[in-house]
């Protein structure tokens, strides 16, 4: 077996044999196979595609390259949630103590935000002495003891997937669909999970710009996760208007607590509550009520000992920036867009985001928005505030958002897309 067969393979619109993908993931992780070799046929998967059998065998293979963890010993069904990223979606830090307060266990692994889609694992350091890294044995003992644990997953879990992600990200392969699922499911498949509800993007804050596109990828996970014996559901969710009215690390975990204090924006509301159900479905916990859950503070309570337990002070001040800056409206009307991926640029730029894996961000940066698609709004009155300790970033900041939103004149009817778009199971 050599690369450059396998490379002409897919370049030539072939089939990878089971062979050749078992092949190439293991020899790519062990270092025999270059970075420039497998950057080509990462593209040559981006322009022709692979077929489920192929995409199944990579994920496969993937998930061998390293450990897989079990949690048959909780006493919970456990059941987890993955968010293909976007803005402002802080979701997974109200919805995981939520579903833990309702009888499953939840076991979160999480992701580092880069360019204008922001990480949860940022969001969460945020809070001082919260820690992210934890050993197996620290992650089933938070588990078992609070019922939800979000944390990084350990160098253990599909060392491939981390190996090749990191090439993706600087070869313009990151787009593509098998390479997508595949990198997705052979984390959550390795996690252990036994079930698994995938939050879906699409629109212009999301990876997936198409509803055609975020169908495909929302198919080909399902698929991958039932085939791996993993109850496996995916929501298409949008992502054109921001999720919330924070898009920052800090200023997401303030908007969070808020919704587990039962207040907070509808739409995190909304969709917290709508994969909490599905969660719940998929663990065989159909009689639990999310909704109840919510208000009655059990989830609250989750979240401070899940807190508490990876370090953190769930009383403790959340970092504010230094600096702000009022954006505001130039006319009077009804604000009718409010673009997902300006608003994702323009935080990245403050600096809540990074350009690179090892760049740090900041605690307090980002944007607060004071208006939502639909609202009513005047001239004069504040659209948005921007956050940054480094206020010469600000001009870079508003270069993204001239063209960022809309306003109609007074009276213009509007009707705002659903947050659920489709479910595929």
């Amino acid at each position: 077996m050599d690369a450059i067969s396998v490379i002409r393979t897919k370049r030539d619109r072939g089939e990878l044999t089971p062979e050749q993908i078992d092949w190439v993931i293991d020899a790519y992780t062990r270092g025999e196979v270059a970075d420039e070799q497998m950057s080509a046929l990462a593209m040559a998967i981006l322009l022709n595609g692979m077929n489920r059998t192929e995409i199944a065998r990579w994920t496969a293979a993937m998930i061998a390259s390293g450990e897989r963890m079990n949690f048959d010993a909780l006493s919970r069904p456990t059941t987890d949630k993955h968010s293909t990223g976007g803005v402002g979606d802080k979701i997974t830090l109200p919805l995981a103590p939520l579903v833990a307060a309702c009888g499953a266990a939840v076991p979160q692994l999480s992701g580092r935000g880069l360019g204008h889609t922001g990480g949860t694992l940022d969001k969460l350091e945020s809070i001082p002495g919260w820690r992210a890294h934890l050993s197996n044995a620290e992650m089933r003992h938070v588990l078992d003891t609070t019922g939800a644990v979000i944390c990084a997953a350990g160098d253990g879990l599909a060392p491939a997937d981390k190996k090749l992600y990191a090439l993706r990200d600087v070869t313009g392969t990151v787009e593509a669909i098998p390479l997508i699922a595949s990198s997705i499911m052979s984390k959550k498949i390795a996690e252990g999970t036994g079930a698994l509800v995938l939050d879906v993007k699409v629109g212009s804050g999301a990876f997936m710009k198409t509803i055609e596109d975020a169908r495909e990828l929302a198919s080909t996970m399902v698929a991958l996760g039932t085939d791996s014996g993993v109850r496996t559901v995916a929501l298409l969710t949008d992502m054109s208007t921001p999720l919330g009215l924070t898009a920052g690390n800090a200023l997401e975990v303030r908007e969070s607590v808020e919704v587990l204090a039962g207040g907070g924006p509808q739409d995190v509301i909304d969709l917290t509550l709508a994969l909490a159900r599905e969660m719940l479905d998929a663990a065989g916990l159909k009689d639990a009520d999310p909704e109840k859950a919510l208000a009655d503070g059990s989830a609250m309570d989750v979240w401070r000992r899940m807190i508490s337990a990876q370090g953190g002070d769930p009383d403790a001040t959340l970092p504010t920036a230094r600096e702000q800056h009022v954006v505001t409206a130039p006319a009077s009307g009804v604000l009718t867009r409010l673009d997902a991926y300006d608003v994702g640029v323009a935080a990245w730029r403050l600096g809540a985001g990074r350009a690179r894996k090892e760049d740090p961000v900041q605690a307090g940066a980002g944007v607060e928005l004071h208006a939502k698609p639909g609202d009513t709004v005047t001239e004069g009155q504040p659209l948005m505030t921007l956050h940054t300790d480094t206020p010469e970033m600000f001009d870079y900041a508003l270069k993204a958002l001239p063209e960022s939103y809309d306003i109609a004149p007074a009276g213009t009817s509007f009707s705002p897309l659903p947050v659920v778009r489709e479910r595929i199971a």
